[in-house]
């Protein structure tokens, strides 16, 4: 798998991604903290709102940004993002009201709007062979699960040290490190056939993945990714603390099962993807993690929880979480151009933090509402509903070459000439996936 970084171009981003990471996880450590400063024990009242404006940002500003990316070079683009998510970090040391607090996240996950979608679309842009690709994927996934065991293993090291404010300049630093090495390489900024409106631009992502079968499919699978996912995510301090009466250490090492799962799909799943297409992949992480939801409920109901079932659900359900995220930068590379694609990433990005707006409410207000049991059932029986609605919108049958006509076009028009044979993708001449009725307009 490392031999993808061979590529100086990607090791180069791959390393940005990394420092940029630790410096995030070390803000998620030191916003808490600072909450507390400043509001005591409504600091979870404080960090959930901050959560919303996150998700917010991401769901309304990702679209936008997308429309800025096609116009701009960028590698410009990502510098100049990261500049401003580093300048957003050395402002919070020195807030004082709550509501400065809210500004300044604000701020800085506009900028992440716009950064995360153009980075990733630049991936398959830099590494144009599939293997490539697939195993940068992976590896990107295992940062972001190393970031969440180091990070706050390195907030520690550093507080014994300094006062948490200074762990902002660390995420300064990091944003910082991240612009250095995106500055130092080309990067491709394909450009778009024609002008457009900013409308025109927005929409355009959102456009052609609600028009692609295999995307719509994907937007069911991250719902169901979301539903599970949620548990885990917002729900283990209340299983770990209040139901099994267990240390907050406790909760850290479960949390880092989930964390060790995603990890030991991404390390395999390269190897699994040369083998089989990403569908039944994926569609098989899905069913795992709603099926182990599924039966940690029962077992709640019948034996009651304990920790080793705790953990070897939450193992599960992270090698499901990986196995459904990891393949699908694939599937949007297969479904776009080269110049759509900050666009398509832009609207996956989007759609897939929608459901995590949500479903992170949802989990929160079931377990708070009933007890953990109802809520297993519930977002588990939810997420195999959402499977099945991938395995109706996604076809069995999805090759790369769709046989289709074009009535509309002139014979001697460019684009049917050469045999007019190649990998079908919804864009200005293709408004229509064959066989379906969802049109792009």
């Amino acid at each position: 798998m490392l031999n993808v970084l061979k590529h100086r171009g990607y090791r180069h981003m791959f390393l940005a991604q990394t420092v940029a990471l630790l410096g995030t996880g070390l803000a998620t450590v030191a916003l808490g903290l600072l909450a507390f400063d400043l509001s005591g024990d409504q600091a979870g009242l404080v960090l959930g709102t901050a959560l919303t404006i996150k998700m917010v940002a991401y769901v309304t500003l990702a679209p936008i940004a997308s429309a800025f990316a096609e116009q701009m070079n960028r590698r410009t683009m990502l510098v100049l993002l990261d500049v401003i998510r580093a300048g957003v970090a050395l402002c919070l040391p020195f807030v004082n009201e709550i509501w400065q607090v809210y500004v300044l996240i604000f701020l800085m996950q506009a900028a992440s709007a716009g950064f995360t979608p153009t980075f990733q679309a630049t991936i398959p842009d830099l590494l144009p062979d599939e293997e490539d690709y697939t195993k940068a994927l992976s590896l990107s996934r295992m940062a972001y699960d190393l970031e969440n065991l180091l990070s706050p293993m390195l907030a520690a090291a550093l507080l014994s040290l300094v006062t948490f404010d200074a762990l902002f300049m660390g995420t300064s630093v990091g944003f910082v490190a991240s612009a250095a090495l995106i500055v130092t390489i080309a990067l491709p900024s394909p450009k778009p056939s024609k002008r457009r409106g900013i409308w025109d631009r927005t929409t355009r992502g959102l456009r052609i993945y609600l028009a692609t079968p295999r995307l719509r499919g994907l937007l069911a699978l991250c719902m169901t990714l979301s539903l599970v996912g949620a548990m885990v995510l917002v729900n283990t301090v209340v299983v770990i603390r209040a139901d099994l009466n267990l240390d907050e250490t406790t909760v850290a090492f479960a949390l880092g099962s989930f964390g060790a799962g995603s990890m030991f799909a991404a390390l395999f799943l390269p190897r699994f993807l040369q083998a089989l297409t990403d569908r039944p992949v994926m569609m098989f992480g899905a069913a795992l993690m709603s099926i182990t939801a599924l039966v940690l409920a029962g077992w709640s109901y019948l034996l009651a929880l304990s920790l080793p079932a705790v953990l070897t659900a939450w193992f599960l359900i992270g090698l499901g979480y990986s196995t459904v995220l990891t393949p699908s930068g694939r599937l949007l590379r297969r479904s776009s151009r080269p110049e759509d694609r900050p666009a398509l990433f832009a609207a996956q990005f989007t759609l897939s933090h929608a459901c995590w707006l949500v479903t992170y409410p949802l989990s929160g207000w079931l377990i708070s509402t009933f007890d953990a049991t109802i809520t297993l059932l519930t977002l588990g029986s939810g997420g195999m509903i959402s499977l099945t609605i991938a395995l109706i919108l996604w076809p069995n049958r999805d090759p790369e070459v769709v046989e289709h006509y074009h009535p509309d076009l002139p014979p001697e028009h460019p684009h049917l000439q050469d045999g007019h044979n190649h990998p079908y993708v919804i864009d200005d001449l293709h408004r229509r996936w064959p066989g379906h009725h969802q049109t792009y307009r």
